[in-house]
């Protein structure tokens, strides 16, 4: 077994699609309108559906908000260099919410962003360039 992707509700599909592919990075995998029962599905992420783990993007046609409610954690990505990955997701107009810095109670380099709809994706530190 291995997971395959993690689904969210977006209120607007043109603006979360603009965010992950143009901001994160990330590629427009798949996507279907299903005029039947009103939404559309849009996968993204950095590699095909076959051996990587990416994200749904479900739009319901007739929804343009959704209460994110304290139940939802984050999606987290790892950065080669966590500065340089944040100024880029700020000049292209991304919105940072914790600069980054090392984690509370550890030394983990790690920033959060928010995406159009409001949910947060963690930015961890992998690798130290040049070490």
């Amino acid at each position: 077994m291995r997971i395959l992707h993690t689904m969210l509700r977006v209120g607007h599909l043109e603006k979360s699609l603009d965010f992950y592919c143009n901001v994160l990075g990330m590629k427009l995998l798949r996507q279907k309108d299903y005029p039947d029962g009103k939404f559309t599905l849009a996968f993204v992420g950095y590699g095909d559906e076959a051996s990587n783990t990416v994200i749904e993007l479900t739009y319901n046609w007739d929804t343009d908000s959704y209460n994110i409610g304290n139940g939802y954690g984050h999606i987290a990505l790892g950065v080669d260099d966590i500065y340089i990955t944040c100024e880029q997701i700020k000049a292209k107009g991304g919105k940072v919410t914790r600069e980054p810095g090392p984690m509370k109670h550890g030394s983990t380099i790690i920033a959060f962003v928010e995406d159009p709809d409001g949910y947060k994706i963690e930015l961890i530190q992998i690798a130290i360039q040049g070490s």
